[in-house]
């Protein structure tokens, strides 16, 4: 391993060990420990370690083909260690204001939704609700008084016609009168007969069923 690869060795490790605490205080930011269970937060922490290892090993492997030597420990404790001595409160007030810009952004859209889209369309359907509310009583008021006027037409041409054609029929011989009523019955008898042929039929219809 050549000078200059020994030293860019050093300075991406000690970059490492900087960037190591800085994910590892947002990652803490974020886990939220206190409120979460025992398995998920040991998950969680076995995950960051392997996904840190990882991130260090690739850029190990980048600078000097991944070969491992003593000083590249020390290197990742100095990044670390000026990290939590010279950056880290610079990085925790950074992390936070970025994650109350975020919520404020979020809120914002959220409260721009609801004003510009979610009341109009809202508002939209509820006067189309009234609308079709206020059609449909209008109708049904139509429609009654309507039935009403047709009721009254029909009273008022039925009860004159009925005393009429009562009054045709005194009038009528009675030789007629009975020819008429012998008529009428033997009508009302063919519409009998016919009745009690369609019942039997359904009777047998069902006993075949059953």
């Amino acid at each position: 391993m050549t000078l200059s690869t020994q030293f860019l060795t050093m300075l991406s490790m000690i970059g490492m060990g900087a960037l190591f605490g800085a994910m590892f205080d947002t990652y803490q930011r974020f886990l939220n420990r206190p409120k979460q269970k025992a398995w998920i937060v040991f998950i969680n922490d076995i995950l960051f370690w392997i996904i840190q290892a990882l991130i260090i090993f690739y850029t190990l492997f980048l600078v000097n083909r991944g070969e491992l030597r003593f000083y590249i420990f020390i290197a990742l404790l100095c990044g670390f260690a000026a990290y939590q001595a010279m950056f880290k409160g610079i990085y925790l007030r950074l992390l936070e204001m970025g994650i109350q810009s975020v919520i404020a952004i979020y809120k914002f859209i959220r409260k721009m939704i609801h004003i510009l889209i979610y009341k109009p369309v809202v508002g939209l359907i509820q006067l189309l609700i009234l609308i079709i509310l206020t059609l449909g009583r209008g109708l049904l008021t139509l429609v009654k008084f309507v039935f009403k006027i047709l009721l009254l037409i029909v009273k008022i041409i039925l009860v004159p016609l009925q005393k009429i054609l009562l009054l045709f029929w005194k009038l009528l011989p009675k030789s007629l009168k009975k020819t008429v009523e012998k008529l009428y019955n033997k009508t009302a008898g063919n519409f009998k007969e016919i009745r009690n042929y369609i019942y039997k039929w359904r009777d047998k219809w069902k006993k075949k069923k059953e």
